[in-house]
């Protein structure tokens, strides 16, 4: 059995990285220096031009830390104190939003469906009619709790009709799926660094419409992740953070949206995760290994398995087993079922999800039946 140093990260982020993004983090950068902010100002208008915007309606902020902090810092902001925050929930990033906004306060309502279950259209379009008190609405596009894809142009069409903030969590699908910011008239669009534009953890960011974020002023619950404040210092001193940036994450992260644009843009990239996970579903099906959802609700970012029906497969020791080849999956995340995830995004190819199908084979040894 080999051992690895290196190994593919088969998870929906952090994930695996060209060496090219990699080696753009070797030079130091002063987050003063005209160069860097330069530099921040062109990552915030690469922004606008991906999410098909322009910079006229829509406006980019960076944020400091994980896309959690990205996101608490949009509920803590956007969402005024005689406002009432309307989140649908169908898995753990749902949950957490909520958790978010309970956490600071906010009079907020949850829709909850089962975790392999889409949101039922008919609920919001009650919940809106009957609670007018609702101002805002947050949905997670890509669930990575089970991979499931809301229909976030449906609900956006809801969400309009009664006049709402539309705030979406596309925190695992911005830069890898298709979408239609203007076409959902969203208001607020989060995502992160280390995700389908397949840069390094440090940083998220906000795509927001410049009319929603200009009325947040003085909202916020917190100093640091006021987004308003971060979002007046990037415009008015051209690119500077208020509190230290991560400046090598900032340069990765260029280079990532470099190499996105020569794969061909956000199509192609769909495209390529789409085949990794077409290749995947059918390799592991034909090892025995059942899907969590249906083919049609599936996203091409991160896929469920059900663990085998053996009673002595254990997820730690095919863990490992798979690490040693050098691949490394994702523990599953669904309340109450037995599942692992593995997920196709990042510098993974169709090549490296065959090798990965062999692997599993390999893996697999200590479940076949003993002969005597």
């Amino acid at each position: 059995m080999q051992n690895h140093d290196h190994y593919l990260l088969l998870t929906p982020g952090p994930l695996t990285t060209t060496a090219s993004v990699r080696e753009s983090m070797l030079k130091d950068w002063c987050t003063w220096d005209d160069d860097y902010k330069s530099l921040v100002q062109s990552i915030r208008s690469d922004l606008l031009s991906l999410a098909g915007v322009s910079e006229e309606d829509y406006t980019s902020v960076l944020m400091q830390g994980s896309g959690t902090f990205s996101v608490e810092s949009v509920i803590s902001t956007a969402v005024p104190d005689d406002g009432k925050l309307c989140v649908l929930v169908n898995g753990a990033y749902g949950k957490r939003i909520a958790e978010i906004a309970e956490r600071l306060k906010l009079n907020v309502r949850t829709i909850e469906y089962g975790e392999t279950e889409r949101p039922d259209l008919e609920k919001v379009e009650n919940a809106l009619e009957q609670d007018e008190a609702i101002t805002h609405v947050a949905v997670v596009h890509c669930e990575t709790t089970t991979g499931l894809l809301n229909p976030i142009h449906d609900i956006a069409d809801i969400v309009k009709r009664y006049n709402k903030t539309f705030i979406v969590d596309a925190m695992s699908s911005f830069g890898g799926i298709q979408m239609s910011i203007t076409g959902m008239d969203a208001d607020y669009v989060i995502s992160s660094a280390n995700k389908c534009i397949q840069g390094v953890p440090g940083f998220g960011f906000v795509i927001a419409k410049r009319q929603a974020i200009q009325q947040c002023e003085g909202q916020a619950r917190s100093l640091s992740l006021d987004l308003f404040d971060q979002w007046q210092t990037m415009e008015g001193q051209e690119g500077k953070w208020r509190y230290t940036s991560p400046t090598h994450t900032v340069r990765a992260f260029k280079q990532a949206l470099e190499e996105l644009k020569l794969e061909g843009g956000i199509l192609a990239r769909q495209n390529r995760y789409e085949q990794n996970q077409r290749t995947l579903v059918d390799g592991m099906r034909a090892l025995g290994f059942t899907p969590l959802l249906p083919d049609e609700w599936q996203s091409p970012i991160i896929t469920p398995f059900y663990y085998p029906e053996h009673e002595a497969f254990q997820f730690e020791r095919f863990y490992e087993e798979l690490k040693s080849r050098g691949f490394v999956i994702y523990p599953g995340k669904v309340t109450d079922l037995k599942t692992f995830r593995i997920g196709n995004i990042g510098d993974i190819h169709p090549s490296d999800i065959e090798a990965l199908l062999e692997a599993t084979r390999e893996s697999l040894y200590w479940l076949e039946p003993v002969t005597k």
